[in-house]
Formats: structure tokens, C-alpha cells, sequence
């Protein structure tokens, strides 16, 4: 038995994503950050860095926190979405961790200084959706040679990554001229497991403005 303790962020989607893609049964626990639970003893009991997501495997005694490592233990526990050659594996890895390190930060960050800053700083901006365009054109640059991003096969790479560049719009990043990226961005987002994946914790019973910070977030698709 699994157990996803998740809410609606780029962070969050990247397991629900994965889990469907995988097919694997799954409980949902919605933590509502916007109202701390992230920050209650039980889930810190769960997870000491107070974030989602975590996953809980029942079966084999096992709690993982941190996106990127719960990619890579549902990859790692099921055979799957890293490739059928160690070269693909390894890409998929390097391109995860392109995600982790750069990205989800940056974007996160523009995110902030754009959105729910106090008050408004040009230069912090600027800096944080250059950067972020800027890395969305390493991407676009790796996905003119290949598919996906690690080669031929679909992975945790091309999960991780399309979670939070799909949404760049929230962002304020331009993504104009990035065409191969948009082709793979069109790809992945009309795949069914995908748009499940999107959908959690929607479907999870919600308060009405829960509901509206939910839609103007994530139901979106650009």
C-alpha cells in the first residue's frame, strides 16, 4: 500500500504523475500548505523538512521525502521510467537533477518575488525569470537532438521537468521561440496518466477556496 501525502504544486504533481503513469494503487492525503499542515508533528513525523511531498510504501517499510528521490524510488522499485539501457539510465538521472537543481528553484523563486513578495522588486524579478528562460533553453536545445530527454524513452526526467516548465505561464517566464520544447510540452500533456496525475488531489474533497486557489494554479493547460 501507498500513501501520497501531497497539494497541488509542480513538486506534488511530479509523484502523482508518476504513479499513474506506473499504475500503481495509491491513497491520497491532501496537505494543505496554504493552511500549514504541512507543519503539523504528524506529517514533520513523517517528513522533518515540513515540505510535500512524501510517499509512505507500507509494504516495504519505507518513507521517502523529496520529489526527485521518490522519483527515483518508484523507478528503482518497479523497473520502470528509466530506461531499458544504463546510458538512458544515466541520462535520465542527470536530467532529474537539472530539474532539482535548477528549474524548480529558479522557477520557485520567480514564483515568489512575482507573486507574494510584500513588495515589489524589479532586479530579484528579472533575475529569476531570466535564469529560469535561460534553462528553458538548455531544454529546448536537448530536445531538438532526442524525444525526451534522456534519449528515445520517456522517464522521470521528462516527469519531473514538464511539472513545473508546463506551468511557466504561473511564472511569468516567456516561453516564445522554444518550439521543440513545445512539441514535447504538447506530448506529454495529452497523455492520460498525465492529465490523472494533474488531477491530484483535485478530485479529493475540497473546500470551495480551496477550489479556487486549486484552479487558478494547476487545471490550466497552455
Amino acid at each position: 500500500m501507498l500513501d501520497l501525502y501531497t497539494w497541488t504544486t509542480p513538486n506534488g504533481w511530479k509523484v502523482s504523475i508518476a504513479l499513474e503513469e506506473l499504475g500503481l494503487p495509491y491513497t491520497v492525503h491532501p496537505i494543505d500548505i496554504g493552511a500549514g499542515a504541512q507543519k503539523t508533528p504528524e506529517y514533520v513525523a513523517l517528513n522533518p523538512n515540513a515540505r510535500i511531498p512524501t510517499l509512505v510504501d507500507q509494504d516495504a517499510g519505507h518513507t521517502i521525502f523529496e520529489s526527485g528521490a521518490i522519483l527515483l524510488y518508484l523507478a528503482e522499485k518497479t523497473g520502470k521510467l528509466l530506461g531499458s539501457d544504463d546510458a538512458t539510465r544515466w541520462r535520465a538521472i542527470q536530467w532529474t537533477f537539472f530539474q532539482m537543481a535548477g528549474v524548480g528553484p529558479m522557477m520557485g523563486q520567480a514564483n515568489v518575488f512575482a507573486r507574494y513578495a510584500p513588495e515589489t522588486i524589479p532586479w530579484a524579478i528579472d533575475r529569476y525569470r531570466n535564469e529560469s528562460r535561460r534553462l528553458l533553453e538548455v531544454l529546448d536545445r536537448r530536445l531538438a537532438e532526442a524525444p525526451y530527454l534522456a534519449g528515445d524513452a520517456y522517464t522521470i526526467a521528462d516527469i519531473a521537468t514538464f511539472s513545473w516548465t508546463h506551468f511557466a505561464w504561473y511564472s511569468g517566464v516567456p516561453v516564445d521561440g522554444l518550439d521543440h520544447l513545445a512539441r514535447w510540452d504538447a506530448e506529454i500533456a495529452a497523455r492520460p496518466a498525465v492529465r490523472r496525475g494533474l488531477d491530484v488531489p483535485h478530485r479529493m474533497n475540497v473546500t470551495p477556496e480551496q477550489a479556487e486557489e486549486i484552479a487558478a494554479m494547476g487545471r490550466r493547460l497552455v
